[in-house]
């Protein structure tokens, strides 16, 4: 089964539209809202094959010198692709907003969640 590890705030309808289809759902936290499990301490051992959340959950912990890169370095370590939800006329101001973490991750415009997730997962 697969598994996608959400942050807060992602619509609960995609959720369960995915777990009809089998897939399997993780909360994880950005460190600061206590939705679930650290992303940052995310490991193989998770199995967890996408985590997507909202730019404001990545973009959250910056202010504490925490930037996006380093939130979800985990990821990128274990190699999960990690989609960002942020309305698509918004994406140019996303990337420069996430610096180097833009490199890391996939936009996704709200609508396009379900089927990004499920193209990416291999569901028809």
């Amino acid at each position: 089964m697969a598994t996608v590890g959400y942050l807060e705030g992602v619509d609960p309808v995609v959720l369960t539209r995915l777990s009809l289809r089998g897939v399997g759902t993780l909360p994880i936290s950005n460190g600061v809202d206590n939705h679930g499990k650290f992303v940052n301490a995310i490991s193989e051992r998770d199995a967890i094959d996408i985590v997507v959340g909202y730019l404001h959950k990545v973009m959250r912990t910056q202010r504490q010198g925490f930037f996006p890169q380093d939130l979800l370095q985990a990821c990128a370590d274990c190699r999960i692709p990690t989609l960002v939800i942020v309305p698509r006329e918004h994406h140019a101001t996303a990337q420069v907003m996430l610096g180097q973490a833009a490199e890391m991750v996939t936009l996704v415009d709200p609508e396009d969640v379900y089927d990004e997730i499920a193209s990416r997962l291999g569901l028809s």
